[in-house]
């Protein structure tokens, strides 16, 4: 298999948060025909090839799924959570759960947060 890419001029293929002061919001696309959400780059619409325009999604979610890896990565300290979460009315994103001493139950309300230094979306539990 082929090393991964290190090219600083190819984008960055992740889920981004807009940046501004407001609350912690994902930027995306949504299909002009059917309504459906994509939180990364798409031409068109993935599920009926209609255009799509510019959307935002979150702050709110719920936990779809989530698990404690527990291998070390470079630039991660383990013991960490990530979660899948689906965002109100928007896509279903990775998101790392700073904080979270294990996985969060299925149907947690999480929100999306800005965690300075960290490049990946992030959300905390709503308590």
């Amino acid at each position: 298999m082929p090393a991964p890419s290190t090219d600083p001029t190819l984008p960055d293929p992740r889920p981004q948060l807009i940046d501004d002061d407001g609350p912690a919001r994902l930027a995306g696309l949504r299909c002009t025909a059917c309504g459906y959400p994509a939180a990364t780059a798409v031409p068109w619409c993935p599920r009926c090839q209609a255009a799509v325009e510019p959307a935002l999604f979150g702050p709110a979610g719920r936990v779809w799924s989530s698990t404690v890896v527990r291998v070390p990565l470079p630039g991660r300290t383990p013991p960490y959570t990530l979660a899948y979460v689906d965002l109100v009315d928007g896509p279903r994103v990775l998101v790392h759960l700073p904080g979270e001493a294990g996985p969060a139950a299925v149907g947690t309300a999480v929100s999306l947060v800005r965690v300075p230094d960290v490049s990946d979306v992030c959300a905390a539990v709503t308590r």
